[in-house]
């Protein structure tokens, strides 16, 4: 878990330009705060202690205005930037290395018990506003515009952008 957040920290160094020390980056940035919290609060989850999980990630929420429910998951060197009003849902999965701004929702579109959120490959990066919703995959070294919203899967090294998302270069 040290690993995963140093190189959170370490993710916000190199994608924020106004980036001051890792000691403020690590107490400060409140990306680097909800992910360290939610990955205390999927290992707790995993092992069966849910509901200690929910108070964690509700406490995160109320912290930083991000909602990241504790089973979804997160890979390493991730960066969330501001980070206000950001949902990552139960099935969702984040691969390593990704970038998301606030206001972005990996959402799901049912309400029935089944794999139901998006997942990201690697080194994606969602700008503010972008909503992708359902069981659907980002490949990896993808770019979402602002404010786009995704609905169906897309390749690596797609770059999508409106409502709802196309192919843009």
């Amino acid at each position: 878990m040290f690993k995963c957040t140093r190189g959170d920290v370490g993710a916000a160094q190199k994608f924020d330009p106004a980036a001051p020390c890792k000691l403020m980056i690590f107490f400060t940035y409140p990306g680097v705060i909800a992910l360290r919290r939610h990955r205390i609060a999927h290992k707790l989850y995993l092992k069966g202690l849910k509901n200690i999980a929910r108070f964690i990630a509700y406490g995160t929420r109320k912290k930083t205005g991000i909602d990241i429910h504790p089973a979804a998951q997160i890979g390493r060197c991730v960066f969330i930037d501001h980070g206000m009003g950001l949902v990552i849902g139960e099935t969702a999965v984040v691969g390593d290395h990704c970038v998301l701004y606030h206001g972005v929702t990996l959402g799901a579109n049912t309400f029935e018990k089944v794999d139901r959120h998006p997942k990201l490959g690697q080194g994606v990066i969602v700008y503010a506003g972008a909503k992708i919703i359902g069981p659907i995959h980002i490949g990896d070294h993808s770019i979402v515009g602002a404010n786009s919203v995704v609905i169906k899967d897309a390749p690596a090294y797609s770059k999508l952008k409106g409502v709802p998302a196309h192919h843009f270069s």
